[in-house]
């Protein structure tokens, strides 16, 4: 198809994680984007019972969604979190046949575990903090590490479940929380730096494209939180103020990691800035996507803006998926 072609194109949102409000609106802006393209929309929503709803919003039975989904020419699903971002809904879109933006299943599943994300990128020469992994069922006694420290689920997202753990008395309950928000919990040496992330997708051409630095302005107890994340409050600098070897060392660690993994699509990869370098947080495959979250500002930043990019990325989904075609 030529870049001219009108084509319909499925976006997907929702979904049954505790992201399913910030799924939404993720979809209704590509929505807009891919209208203003040019393009024809089905838009499709996963309900949080894992039930579909069309473009009206009406219930619709899985054997209809799939048949329209396999009408399509290409999916956008931008299911944040466990049940879609984690590989799942790249499952079904693949034994479909439908060709989709986003990373495939292998990708998706390694970077959603925090702990399985540390260990790949500590065996490819990555730091990561310090971490001891609390499985359900273990004991929870003293903290297992020196404080300060930071405790999540290995799952999720939009740091729901995060707590930073400032006395032994607290990492009980922080535990708890962070069980609540998922099943394993990573427990981490608190890192004393910069949070500066970056973005990357492989174009249609094969190139693979950084958007500008970003750099986070968190609170004094150091942890960016849900609630800055989405109120607005959040102060965000781009490009990141990282001296030149900085940023090769944050853009070169991505481009290992995203490799590594198998990322396609769009990924975006969070790290500190520290005295004694870069130190990798985690990493999004299916990154907040509404016109002012991180990943479309990195890409306006260095002249690529939102329609242009989701334009892009529609591209290359059907360049890369005519490639793998047999």
């Amino acid at each position: 198809m030529s870049e001219h072609t009108r084509r319909r194109i499925a976006v997907i949102g929702g979904g049954r994680s505790d992201e399913h409000d910030v799924s939404l609106a993720s979809a209704a802006a590509a929505v807009r984007a891919v209208r203003a393209n040019g393009h024809e929309v089905l838009a499709l929503t996963v309900g949080r019972d894992g039930r579909w709803h069309g473009t009206g919003r009406e219930a619709l039975p899985t054997a209809d969604a799939v048949r329209h989904l396999t009408r399509c020419d290409v999916a956008l699903p931008l299911l944040h979190g466990v049940d879609g971002e984690d590989g799942a809904v790249a499952g079904l879109l693949t034994m479909l046949g439908v060709p989709f933006v986003g990373s495939p299943v292998r990708a998706g599943a390694l970077a959603m575990d925090k702990w399985v994300t540390k260990l790949l990128a500590e065996a490819a020469g990555i730091t990561t903090a310090p971490a001891v992994l609390v499985r359900p069922g273990d004991d929870v006694g003293e903290p297992p590490l020196d404080l300060p420290l930071v405790v999540k689920p290995t799952t999720g997202g939009s740091s729901n479940g995060v707590t930073r753990v400032a006395a032994a008395y607290a990492y009980g309950g922080a535990v708890e929380t962070a069980r609540a928000a998922g099943g394993d919990v990573l427990v981490e040496s608190f890192v004393t730096g910069r949070e500066v992330d970056i973005a990357l997708f492989r174009d249609r051409d094969g190139l693979l494209r950084a958007g500008a630095t970003l750099e986070i302005g968190v609170a004094a107890d150091g942890v960016f939180d849900r609630d800055r994340k989405y109120d607005g409050t959040a102060a965000f600098t781009l490009p990141a103020r990282v001296s030149p070897a900085e940023h090769a060392a944050v853009d070169r660690a991505a481009r290992v990691l995203y490799a590594a993994l198998g990322c396609s699509g769009v990924a975006r990869f969070d790290f500190f800035v520290t005295a004694a370098g870069i130190v990798l947080n985690e990493v999004n495959t299916t990154p907040g996507f509404t016109e002012q979250s991180q990943v479309p500002r990195m890409y306006a930043a260095v002249g690529l803006p939102y329609e242009d990019l989701v334009a892009e990325l529609v591209d290359a989904a059907l360049a890369g998926w005519a490639v793998a075609e047999p």
